[in-house]
């Protein structure tokens, strides 16, 4: 449940339309940027028509000390490549129990975003302002979860290898994000993003966020370990991804405000 087109979501990625690539020629039997982009988007957010996993996130901070997170995501994509929706429920510990993060995720428009805060009852909207900060203490951001579009940078293959593709990627806007530009590499085999090296303003390597493992589940390839470390601050959080499903038919009003005060259990078992 991760993806390039939305720049790694936890896998869970996540998580990316057509491009305004700066493309160097694809080179006899290689495919041009545009299609590297296409194909890494399909393979790391558009698994199947749907889709659940259980994941626990362990967060370690500079002195080595750790705090845990235990919640499900549920995604239903509205069109295949295009909008999606996502539902992250909360069960531990038990400062965030029933806590809910709901995203509705637009190719054409900044994304909504919801927060349920069961201690005081209330439902906070997310603004696209807030979208490259801390989600629930971790190291990984907001934007993490729901992704990054491809329409906000700029694209460059840079590299081939035997086994990856290495894409420079530059912000059109870059008062907007705290980095001046980040890598992705791709695998050659599945299109799975499996690493993103960013540079901040003092062009020094900041944040990495890279698939530890990778399985094959229901005949996809699926992230079933991630982590992002915080260069600058000596942190990290890993997350693991269980009970793994696709083509659940989830319907389409699990992802309503009605539903963050009332969960769908039925589907969050």
């Amino acid at each position: 449940m991760n993806s390039y087109r939305r720049v790694l979501p936890l896998a869970v990625l996540s998580v990316l339309s057509v491009l305004s690539a700066l493309a160097v020629p694809a080179l006899a039997g290689e495919p041009s940027v545009d299609e590297i982009v296409a194909k890494a988007n399909q393979t790391a957010y558009y698994q199947a028509d749907d889709g659940r996993a259980n994941v626990h996130m362990t967060i370690t901070d500079a002195q080595g000390r750790t705090r845990e997170r235990k919640f499900t995501i549920l995604r239903r994509d509205v069109k295949d490549g295009a909008d999606q929706k996502f539902y992250v429920y909360f069960q531990e510990p038990a400062d965030v129990r029933k806590m809910v993060y709901m995203v509705w995720k637009h190719v054409d428009k900044d994304d909504d975003r919801w927060l349920y805060l069961p201690a005081l009852d209330l439902v906070k909207r997310i603004a696209a302002t807030d979208k490259r900060t801390s989600f629930a203490g971790s190291h990984f951001l907001y934007e993490d979860v729901s992704g990054r579009s491809t329409e906000d940078d700029t694209h460059t293959l840079v590299e081939t290898t035997a086994a990856h593709y290495v894409l420079k990627n530059v912000p059109k806007d870059p008062k907007s994000v705290e980095f001046s530009s980040f890598q992705i590499w791709i695998d050659k085999r599945t299109f799975m993003p499996m690493k993103a090296e960013y540079l901040g303003k003092d062009g020094k390597k900041s944040r990495v966020v890279e698939a530890l493992e990778v399985k094959d589940i229901q005949g996809f390839p699926t992230v079933v370990k991630s982590r992002v470390q915080d260069l600058k601050s000596g942190g990290n959080t890993v997350s693991e991804f269980s009970s793994i499903k696709y083509n659940i038919q989830l319907p389409d009003d699990i992802f309503t405000e009605r539903y963050l005060r009332r969960a769908p259990r039925r589907y969050l078992r």
